[in-house]
C-alpha cells in the first residue's frame, strides 16, 4: 500500500510598517513559497498596495509587540512550514534551494536557523557580531512560537533546530541617522524588559555597559576589520547600551518623583 504524501507547503510571513523601499525586493524573493502573507500593521505609504501587487496576502492588524505580531503571523498561516522573512531580508537563490531541500527531505528538522549577511554603508559586513549572525526563520507548522519582549524576540523551536548552510541578505539601516533613531527606539524598549524583570538601576552598568559593548564589538569580534563601517557600528553598539541603561534610570526616578496625582497642577 503506497504512503500517503506529506504536504511540504510553505508559507512566508513578513510583519511591515511602512516599508514600501523594501518590501518589493523582499516579496519577489519569496515567490517560491505556497502562500505570502503580510501583516499590516497600519502604513501610510505605499507598502500595502505593493504587497498585494506582488501577491501578498495583507491581513490589516494594529501593532501587538515584535514577537506578538510574528505570533500572529504564524496563526493566519496555512502551509506545513513557515518561514518568517523581515521586510529588509532577502532570500537567495542558494538558500532557496537548501530550504526546498530540507522541507522535502525524509528526516526534516522541526526548524533551522539562518545567518544573515548585512549590506551597511555601502559593503557587506563580515565581523563584529554581525555575521555570521544566526536566527532561527524556518519553523515546522505547530512545532515553535515566539518569544514576546518589548524588543530582541526569537523563535523557539520545540525540538532540533539545525543551521541552514547559505545566509540570507539583510538590507538594514538606510544612514546613520536611521540607525541611530533604530538604537533610541530599541533601547526604550530594552530598558522596559529590563524593568519588566526586576532590573534594579545602577549607574556602574551605565558607565561600564557601554565599555564592554564596543570592545567586544570592536576588538573581540574584529569589527575594525569592516573599516569605518566597523567602527560606526561599534560606537552605535555601545551608544544603545548605554541609552538602555540610561532610561531605565531615568524610569526609576520618575517613579519616585512623581507627583501624587491628587496634588497635580495640571487637574
Amino acid at each position: 500500500m503506497a504512503l500517503p504524501q506529506i504536504s511540504q507547503t510553505i508559507s512566508a510571513t513578513v510583519i511591515a510598517l511602512n516599508e514600501e523601499r523594501d518590501l518589493p525586493r523582499c516579496l519577489d524573493s519569496l515567490r517560491f513559497c505556497d502562500e505570502i502573507i503580510v501583516i499590516d500593521s497600519g502604513s501610510t505609504d505605499a507598502t500595502v498596495e505593493l504587497a498585494r501587487k506582488n501577491g501578498a496576502r495583507v491581513v490589516v492588524e494594529p501593532w501587538r509587540g515584535y514577537g506578538a505580531q510574528k505570533n500572529f503571523a504564524q496563526a493566519q498561516a496555512t502551509g506545513s512550514w513557515i518561514l518568517n522573512v523581515d521586510a529588509d531580508e532577502v532570500i537567495t537563490p542558494e538558500l532557496r534551494e537548501e530550504i526546498l531541500a530540507e522541507v522535502r527531505s525524509s528526516k526534516p528538522a522541526s526548524g533551522y536557523a539562518v545567518a544573515r549577511k548585512t549590506f551597511y554603508m555601502g559593503r557587506w559586513i563580515r565581523h563584529g557580531g554581525w555575521y555570521p549572525n544566526y536566527v532561527t526563520r524556518l519553523v515546522r507548522k505547530g512545532q515553535g512560537a515566539w518569544t514576546e519582549p518589548n524588543v530582541h524576540e526569537e523563535l523557539r523551536i520545540n525540538g532540533e533546530c539545525r543551521e541552514l548552510a547559505n545566509p540570507m541578505l539583510h538590507y538594514t539601516f538606510s544612514d546613520i541617522a536611521d540607525q541611530v533613531g533604530t538604537n533610541v527606539r530599541y533601547a526604550r524598549q530594552g530598558a522596559l524588559d529590563l524593568k519588566s524583570r526586576g532590573a534594579p538601576p545602577s549607574y556602574f552598568r551605565l558607565m561600564a555597559k557601554p565599555f564592554g559593548k564596543f570592545f567586544e564589538t570592536y576588538f573581540l569580534k574584529a569589527g575594525f576589520l569592516d573599516g569605518l563601517p566597523g567602527f560606526i557600528i561599534s560606537v552605535n553598539a555601545a551608544h544603545s547600551m548605554f541609552l538602555k541603561y540610561a532610561y531605565l534610570l531615568e524610569m526609576s526616578r520618575k517613579q519616585v518623583t512623581a507627583p501624587n496625582e491628587n496634588t497635580d497642577s495640571r487637574q
